[in-house]
């Protein structure tokens, strides 16, 4: 690995609890290392398994081998958060640890605070007695959003800011004011909290909806086995999430619903769900490198959070504009294989869950981008191309897929330490040059990239189909049916 001179982007003057210490929290330690100064006796690291624990002893970091549950996060955690003076730092990124629990007790002890998924306590996303609409990212961001209302202000506590949710809402302002530049429009760049002005750009650009198209191509060194579900991050994040509905934010573009597309009768109500699971839905999508390909309509945060965030509305409260937008995932092939494998058990997960690590691949990038579409430009996509072998050079104990998620964080808790009085925020509302200034160091290329692909590209071919001729952006055309 090269030798840099790192930034040190700030200073956490309290202690710092690292919460979860699986593939993204052992690849945020060395980010930690790098760019901020702390004080390491006040470092403490919880995660009910300790085998990666001697990366911990040799640095001479506490490590605690504790599930964190709803019984005992207060207990647990808050004399490790107010021991000393300073302001400590709470980083989340642990699997059925209530994110919305954990964030207002830091707020209450004025530290701050940082996730990268709104997390529900163990149980929610199995829970045969719960409604699928109760199961949606949906209602779980809405119980951020109304606690943000309900206590506005206050020690920031950054919510969703991994890579996705988190660093591509940075890319969609990015892409768009680079489309509004291309496009020659007289404007100026709103400013960061300025959401109705971001909201009216977009309109006034004219997207339809994005993509968070994204495809992993790396690979492994050995075959994968039968019974064991490969990933190359959370494999047990990946199995919850695709299990939930697949949801999306619902554009006002769209003129045709499926049959098991269901509304919420609350909140913001930029979003919608199918009733089947995300992992199981293909979309048509494009990536810069693999072209036209399929992709799956996993549920993300990211999906309602943008769709609310660029939501303008009319006098009366309604949606005059929102684009449609969505998660449009290919993962690595392992991936894809254990999936299929899972859906042909009728959902049954593999008795071996593994997340590959960066000694177990041989090659690939993790291209992951934003696709903007619709507009006279037809489409744009604007993203990181972060390749493995980069990847070992600029940091350990991750692949590239793993980097675009801690690079993310690192931003998250530089952007909370230079505002540490913004209460809740998404990444949405976050100043998005600040954050990919942080962040671009570690994501490879970051390109845009124009394309003439449409879902409608050579259709209809051998077989007829129902699609809309008239309009290629229609989601009737990019969903898989």
């Amino acid at each position: 690995m090269a030798e840099r001179n790192w930034p040190v982007h700030g200073e956490i003057t309290g202690p710092i609890v690292l919460v979860g210490f699986g593939s993204i929290g052992r690849g945020v330690l060395p980010l930690i290392e790098r760019h901020f100064k702390y004080d390491k006796s006040r470092f403490v690291v919880i995660d009910p398994r300790d085998e990666d624990k001697a990366l911990l002893d040799e640095r001479g970091i506490p490590f605690i081998q504790e599930h964190v549950t709803r019984e005992n996060y207060r207990d647990l955690l808050t004399p490790y958060l107010t021991e000393g003076e300073g302001q400590g730092f709470c980083i989340n990124l642990s699997v059925d640890t209530g994110s919305l629990d954990m964030m207002k007790m830091c707020r209450e002890l004025g530290v701050l605070y940082i996730d990268t998924v709104v997390e529900p306590w163990l149980g929610f996303y199995f829970d045969m007695s719960a409604s699928n609409a109760e199961r949606t990212n949906y209602a779980l961001r809405e119980s951020v959003r109304r606690e943000k209302a309900a206590n506005p202000g206050g020690t920031t506590a950054v919510s969703c800011c991994g890579a996705n949710p988190g660093m591509v809402s940075w890319f969609v302002k990015k892409a768009l004011v680079d489309l509004a530049t291309e496009m020659k429009l007289n404007f100026t760049e709103p400013a960061v909290g300025d959401r109705v002005g971001w909201a009216k750009l977009m309109q006034r650009v004219g997207v339809k909806g994005i993509h968070i198209a994204e495809r992993d191509t790396q690979r492994t060194k050995k075959a994968k086995p039968m019974d064991v579900f490969w990933n190359t991050w959370s494999v047990e994040g990946f199995i919850s999430e695709g299990l939930q509905p697949a949801e999306l934010g619902w554009g006002t573009h769209e003129t045709w619903k499926p049959a098991n597309l269901k509304e919420h009768d609350h909140g913001c109500k930029a979003g919608v769900f199918l009733e089947q699971p995300g992992a199981d839905t293909r979309v048509r999508s494009w990536c810069p490198t693999p072209g036209a390909q399929y992709g799956f309509l996993v549920t993300h945060n990211e999906a309602i959070s943008i769709a609310d965030f660029f939501t303008v509305k009319s006098i009366d409260g309604a949606a005059e504009y929102r684009p449609t937008c969505h998660y449009a995932y290919h993962p690595c092939n392992d991936a894809v294989l254990s999936l299929h494998e899972m859906f042909g058990a009728a959902g049954k997960a593999q008795s071996v869950q593994h997340v590959l690590d960066e000694d177990e691949l041989t090659d690939g990038i993790d291209e992951l981008g934003v696709l903007l579409y619709g507009h006279e430009l037809n489409a744009y996509w604007y993203g990181s191309q972060l390749s493995l072998d980069e990847t070992r050079e600029l940091a350990p104990y991750q692949n590239a897929t793993g980097l675009q998620v801690t690079s993310a964080v690192l931003a998250g808790m530089v952007w909370a330490l230079e505002n540490p009085e913004a209460g809740i925020v998404e990444t949405d509302e976050m100043d998005y040059r600040r954050c990919l200034e942080i962040q671009k160091p570690y994501l490879g290329p970051v390109k845009g990239y124009y394309t003439d692909w449409t879902p409608l590209a050579g259709r209809p071919g051998l077989f007829p189909e129902d699609i809309d001729e008239n309009d290629p952006w229609q989601f009737r055309n990019i969903l898989v049916r």
